[in-house]
């Protein structure tokens, strides 16, 4: 579905659901990016203290995949609506971010490499 549903597409979803709930006083911007935070953390959780192999073997199992997805979905979500919040073009921002990071890190500098643009 990645390549047929668009930004603007699950924007509207997410803007339809929280509507349709009256829960867009709830949706202040610092509560937004808190509940990414909080989501983001969730996120981590299955993987915290695993091994490669061991995140591979839970990744291969139904339930570790379906949890995976929802953490992701969840993340988004929250992210969706804190762009539609604050007027954020996200797939703008994205392209803009890439650009500088374009410039930050070069090819011939950074190829390989885990270094901070600075230690380059």
């Amino acid at each position: 579905m990645d390549e047929t549903t668009t930004l603007a597409d699950l924007k509207s979803r997410v803007t339809s659901f929280r509507d349709a709930r009256a829960w867009a006083p709830f949706h202040q911007p610092k509560d937004l990016a808190a509940a990414v935070a909080i989501e983001a953390g969730e996120l981590q959780e299955p993987f915290l203290w695993k091994t490669p192999a061991e995140i591979e073997a839970y990744l291969a199992t139904e339930a570790g995949r379906a949890k995976l997805e929802e953490e992701l979905a969840d993340v988004q979500i929250f992210l969706l609506h804190l762009a539609e919040r604050c007027g954020v073009d996200v797939a703008g921002a994205v392209l803009n971010k890439l650009r500088k990071n374009e410039s930050k890190y070069p090819v011939e500098k950074s190829k390989g490499s885990a270094k901070k643009y600075t230690e380059l």
